[in-house]
């Protein structure tokens, strides 16, 4: 079994376990807002749950992570639920690196390399920068900005987004609370589908 795969499993059992806590349910302070501006630097933490094929079986897993993004950097912490940090990721513009304890890092030129080729299927952390902030690219190549009315896009490279529950952000504009993903077979991998739950750092 790939060490990654070892890891994915030691992951979902014990996440699936002890789960992760989630933000209270409040009432949005502008219900009918789009989400506010776009900002290069955001602090997220939350829960990542995916089904997913992989050599004609399905699999699921479930990680809880935290998210640092500054200009030209992102740092994905993948981690238990107790604290333990057991994967790192790092994307850079030239590349994407991923850390665990005691062993070798690897690299590829993109985050959505790295991920297709360790997990079997693409996790999609370049559009995931958008997708945490309520943005996306549409099919036809416009800019998609979600509210809790507006909530449905498939975006150009071909995932279905659904922003399921929202809470409130930066000065009052809603931003996603819960976020549905998927994408059909592709020739790199089978059906996807992800569900997210994030917070603002230290909210979760």
């Amino acid at each position: 079994m790939h060490p990654l795969s070892r890891f994915v499993s030691a992951v979902a059992f014990a996440a699936a376990l002890a789960g992760c806590a989630t933000t209270s349910n409040v009432p949005l302070a502008n219900p009918t807002a789009q989400v506010g501006a776009y900002r290069d630097t955001i602090d997220l933490e939350g829960k990542l749950s995916a089904n997913y094929e992989k050599d004609g079986q399905p699999q699921s897993i479930t990680v809880n992570f935290t998210w640092l993004q500054r200009p030209g950097n992102i740092d994905v912490s993948l981690f238990l639920p107790l604290g333990q940090t057991v994967a790192l990721v790092n994307v850079t513009p030239a590349a994407a690196t991923l850390t665990q304890s005691g062993r070798a890092p690897l690299v590829e030129k993109d985050i959505d390399t790295l991920t297709a080729k360790t997990l079997g299927w693409t996790l999609p952390v370049s559009g995931l920068r958008d997708w945490l902030q309520g943005y996306a690219v549409e099919a036809g190549g416009k800019r998609f900005a979600a509210s809790p009315g507006h909530d449905n896009v498939v975006t150009s490279d071909g995932w279905r987004l659904h922003f399921v529950e929202w809470q409130n952000g930066p000065g009052g504009q809603p931003m996603p609370r819960r976020i549905d993903v998927a994408r059909g077979a592709t020739a790199g991998s089978g059906d996807v589908a992800i569900r997210i739950i994030v917070a603002p750092a230290g909210q979760s």
